[in-house]
């Protein structure tokens, strides 16, 4: 007896020392993938910045038909994935981020063809001038070189990665989620069978392996072989990439995006433009998540407002006795969280507010400084909220779902930077260059 618990006990001693050294295996697997991707990324880097700008845009072009003419193949591999998530209990709006559709395919090629059309940043003056030496100088955009993205659930953001790395002369090094594994790699062979028939280095798009989260640290630890690295998703993902990384970040903020709609309103415009920012997509990050009621406003306007919310599908949440003040119901009391996180799902927080002052001071608050609304017809008070208000966006009189790179022209974006320093909003081709100093003499020397 004594002797078979002791050969059980042995088994099972053997069999946790066997799973340790899989996962240990499967870790150093991992880490040695990351880094000869990135040595291969570092190698061509310099053979993608000299393409010209025309055979940057005939591959922007020959991709965009590819992914057309190969999206059985795309939408087969999106929906194994969004199994899986279904399977693994994911949350309405992650499966909605996840999800393609023939229609997103479209989209996204659309926006290949978008920045295609685009000018090239690359080579661009800054500025100039003739020195009084004779020595002519001018600053010029250069390519950042490899960038690496890390980013959760929306496969497009690897279309629009490459995209936009492409058409700045940068290399892109993908690490998306395990979420979406089979719908990434279905876009990059489609991507990178685009570059080979291009007689153009395969390696200037790469996918990383996503199996554990220790990779994303691999990648971010890159120095030497990464010049950049943006985050793209949640508050965890971004706050762990900014905080660990050693190769220099551009953060992309979360979105926790407000309106405050003023007791000068027009107040069916209001509903409208909130509704918008609230039900478009609730998924995404421009989404409107906090709406401000001036305490000015009539009861009745402040209930019509929460009705139209509700009546959308859209679940309020707020402090309950003040909403019931002026007839509502059916209100979610609200804790902590409903003011500073992202819902990204069909929530709103509402709350009223004592006039412009406490509406700024509740945004200076809590806002992620990713895009905050005011819908007003008095112009001062426009005016006040737009100087006040620190955001990468400011809307007046609109939904705050026009933070988008595709609207403002950009074609695809590479994320919605809430930092100061280089870039701030949507972020895309201007955004994916550095510059360099070029000084033109002739034999001059310096006394």
């Amino acid at each position: 007896m004594t002797a078979h618990t002791h050969s059980a006990g042995a088994d099972v001693h053997t069999a946790g020392a066997a799973e340790i050294d899989a996962a240990a295996q499967l870790r150093a697997a991992e880490r040695a993938d990351v880094l000869i991707k990135a040595r291969r990324a570092k190698e061509v880097a310099p053979a993608i910045a000299r393409l010209t700008t025309s055979k940057k845009n005939q591959i922007l072009l020959a991709a965009a038909q590819a992914l057309e003419e190969n999206s059985a193949r795309v939408l087969e591999a999106n929906a194994a994935d969004l199994a899986a998530g279904v399977d693994a209990g994911m949350g309405q709006s992650l499966l909605d981020r996840l999800a393609l559709t023939q229609e997103r395919v479209h989209a996204i090629s659309g926006g290949l063809r978008q920045v295609a059309g685009l000018a090239d940043p690359v080579g661009e003056v800054v500025q100039g001038r003739n020195m009084p030496n004779g020595i002519t100088m001018k600053q010029v955009r250069v390519p950042l070189g490899v960038m690496g993205m890390v980013y959760e659930a929306r496969p497009n953001v690897t279309v629009d990665a490459f995209g936009l790395a492409l058409k700045s002369g940068n290399v892109a090094l993908l690490r998306g989620s395990k979420s979406a594994r089979r719908s990434n790699e279905a876009l990059v062979e489609i991507l990178q069978e685009v570059l080979r028939s291009q007689e153009v280095p395969e390696d200037a798009v790469q996918l990383l392996p996503c199996e554990t989260h220790d990779s994303v640290q691999d990648l971010i630890t890159a120095r030497g072989l990464v010049d950049v690295v943006i985050p793209r998703g949640g508050a965890g993902l971004i706050n762990a990439v900014v905080t660990g990384a050693t190769v220099p970040t551009i953060e992309t903020g979360t979105g926790n995006c407000h309106f405050y709609i003023d007791a000068d309103v027009d107040v069916d415009q209001a509903i409208e433009m909130l509704l918008n920012g609230k039900t478009r997509r609730p998924s995404v990050c421009n989404t409107t998540e906090t709406a401000l009621l001036d305490q000015g406003l009539a009861d009745a306007d402040k209930l019509r407002v929460i009705r139209a919310l509700q009546e959308a599908g859209v679940t309020v949440h707020g402090d309950v006795a003040e909403l019931e003040a002026v007839g509502a119901s059916d209100i979610v009391p609200a804790v902590d969280a409903d003011w500073e996180d992202e819902y990204l799902s069909m929530d709103i927080a509402v709350a009223l507010v004592d006039g412009l002052d406490a509406a700024l001071s509740h945004i200076a608050r809590y806002s992620s400084g990713h895009t905050d609304a005011i819908a007003t017809r008095c112009f001062r008070t426009a005016e006040r909220f737009a100087a006040e208000v620190d955001s990468a966006a400011v809307m007046i009189n609109a939904s705050t779902a026009f933070t988008d790179g595709e609207v403002y022209g950009m074609g695809a974006e590479i994320g919605i930077s809430t930092q100061k320093l280089h870039a701030r909003g949507p972020m895309a081709l201007p955004e994916l260059t550095s510059t360099k100093w070029v000084l033109t003499g002739d034999g001059h020397t310096r006394p």
